[in-house]
């Protein structure tokens, strides 16, 4: 288990420092270490002449070829002011609020529609003033998520080899745990321990966002009511919690690689214009979570 006093120093550091840009245009993020090893090894081990279950294989053997000395090597290495570094690099607080805030100040559409596209996977051309705020929010939701509340989480349950499987978990799905034919065997196993390790920290975080709306049944009922109707089994708890809190309509139609994917709307009966205003009152709900999140923190150190 991971030491709640070193996790509690982490947090307050990464909400202090963030992610320094200087830093990481100089060295690589650790994120970006473990894509790059994905992509080495995926295309390698993924072979369009494999069978569906021999590529199944191959992905699961990507993870365990990768995690196994990760998770060795984070046990080796795990101690106080290592532990602390790498936890707050690994976390995406400061990184997450300041991202979906730059969406909220852009001078026009075309700025926002840059600011945007570094924080999701659509084509930010296609998007209007309102897709674009709706967008920010919907990042807003998911990231508290898979960016914050699960890498806590996982230090939290198994230390400093918990949080490092976790983040190269998160990335191979981020990268291969897609649906499309070149991946959707060999992304398999990515696809689903992500969804098995993100199963926890969605909820927690749903709940987290009803609770900082301060109407935490209304929101708690539509967030029950709206997260199953999500493709995945988890960012729909977070991202119906948010659309609650804002009374706004979140998801719907977008399109990805040029293709219009018609999906469902979480608090369909909110407003569907979403306003920079509504991406402000998001960051707000995102900083009262992560304080929930520090408090137990700190309380769990404390006892």
């Amino acid at each position: 288990m991971g030491d709640p006093r070193l996790l509690a120093l982490a947090l307050a550091l990464d909400a202090l420092v963030g992610d320094p840009y200087w830093l990481w245009t100089r060295v690589p993020h650790p994120v970006t270490l473990f894509g790059r090893a994905i992509g080495w090894l995926e295309r390698r081990m993924n072979r369009a002449t494999d069978s569906p279950r021999m590529r199944r294989v191959a992905g699961i053997g990507l993870l365990v070829i990768l995690m196994a000395p990760l998770v060795l090597i984070g046990a080796k290495i795990s101690g106080p002011v290592v532990d602390v570094i790498v936890v707050a690099v690994l976390v995406a607080q400061r990184s997450l609020y300041d991202h979906v805030r730059a969406v909220a100040a852009a001078r026009d559409l075309a700025a926002a529609r840059t600011a945007v596209g570094h924080i999701v996977g659509r084509d930010p051309a296609t998007l209007d003033q309102a897709g674009v705020c709706r967008a920010a929010i919907e990042s807003c939701a998911e990231s508290l998520s898979d960016g914050i509340v699960a890498p806590v989480f996982w230090y939290a349950l198994a230390g400093l080899p918990g949080i490092l499987a976790y983040k190269l978990v998160n990335t191979a799905d981020s990268m291969i745990g897609h649906k499309d034919d070149r991946y959707i065997d060999f992304g398999w196993a990515a696809a689903r321990l992500d969804d098995a390790m993100n199963l926890i920290p969605a909820r927690a975080s749903g709940l987290m966002i009803a609770l900082v709306s301060r109407r935490f049944g209304e929101v708690a009922a539509i967030m029950r009511r709206d997260a199953p109707l999500h493709d995945s089994p988890n960012a729909g708890w977070p991202e119906a919690a948010m659309a609650a809190s804002l009374d706004v309509a979140l998801g719907g139609p977008r399109i990805y690689d040029g293709e219009r994917h018609d999906g469902p709307w979480f608090n369909g009966q909110g407003r569907q214009e979403a306003t920079p205003a509504d991406i402000g009152a998001s960051l707000r709900l995102l900083a009262g979570a992560c304080l929930v999140q520090f408090s137990v923190v700190v309380l769990a150190a404390l006892v």
